[in-house]
């Protein structure tokens, strides 16, 4: 049986199955299958791969875009060498599948700078690269959007955002001052995700015994913590804050030094800010990267 297609013929099919990626690319397979004398089986199982490979990046791409993180990062991006108190394999169940289809939570605690946003955007991006979706939001946006749709009778509407992907990251809580309606609102957050099964991830510099007064109901913030950490832990981050540590900042032996007298002429010069000298070496080494929102 002989079937004598155009190449016209052929990408018109092609298109009509939404094959956009094979429809690009099939002349150039066609190219290298009789150069290098495939079989029909291997151009047709490198043309199928081409095109899975295609969707799957552009899934990611186009989730990412929805997630709305404020960087991107992955795991293996972040430095676990200032840690003492988190570990890449005390990780590794949050990047699996399965944190997501059990409905499990994180909290990320520490001071500002130790990396705890850089770890929530890490694990929701695997989770879309796993097949899922996410959501990344700050608290006092979840907050403020969903007290204005109260008010306007569209809460229930708003909080389909927020209830309905698959992980949602709840970033910097207890950073901001919050209204009076703060814990009314981000229950209702949790506790339908809380009943709906869906991961949470949440970032804070607040220990959990203070999430009371940060949101201005003690129940409501227990009652919160309670629903996180049925399915979820805590990790807490320590290490010096990634933005300042060229200062030296978090070590206990700067604030002593900066208090010592200035040497008098032909003695070493005291730093006291921390950066290696010179400050600005010449020439300038490596690629300079483009300034970005650092992770917290």
């Amino acid at each position: 049986m002989s079937i004598d297609l155009s190449d016209v013929q052929l990408d018109a099919l092609l298109k009509r199955l939404h094959l956009a990626n094979t429809r690009r690319a099939w002349r150039d397979l066609v190219q290298r299958a009789e150069q290098e004398e495939w079989g029909y089986r291997d151009y047709l199982t490198l043309l199928v791969s081409e095109e899975i490979a295609h969707r799957q990046q552009t899934r990611v791409a186009r989730m990412v875009r929805r997630a709305r993180f404020p960087f991107l990062k992955t795991i293996d991006d972040f430095n676990f060498m200032y840690q003492s108190t988190v570990r890449l394999s005390l990780l590794g169940s949050a990047l699996a599948p399965d944190f997501v289809t059990e409905g499990r939570c994180l909290i990320f605690g520490g001071k500002p700078g130790r990396g705890k946003t850089h770890l929530a955007v890490a694990i929701a991006y695997r989770a879309i690269q796993n097949g899922f979706d996410a959501r990344f939001v700050t608290a006092a946006e979840l907050i403020d959007e969903l007290s204005a749709a109260f008010r306007s009778g569209r809460l229930a509407e708003a909080l389909a955002t927020y209830v309905h992907p698959n992980v949602l990251v709840v970033d910097e809580v207890g950073y901001l001052t919050y209204g009076t309606d703060a814990a009314n609102m981000l229950f209702h957050v949790v506790n339908d995700r809380h009943r709906k099964k869906r991961a949470m991830i949440f970032t804070t510099n607040k220990p959990l015994s203070g999430w009371g007064r940060v949101l201005h109901d003690e129940d409501l913030a227990h009652a919160i913590v309670d629903r996180i950490l049925e399915r979820g832990r805590t990790l807490t981050l320590d290490g010096p804050s990634m933005r300042t540590r060229h200062l030296g900042l978090d070590d206990p032996t700067t604030s002593e030094a900066s208090h010592q007298p200035a040497r008098t002429a032909g003695e070493e010069v005291i730093r006291i800010s921390g950066i290696e000298l010179p400050e600005f070496p010449e020439p300038t080494t490596g690629k300079l990267l483009p300034m970005n929102r650092q992770d917290r």
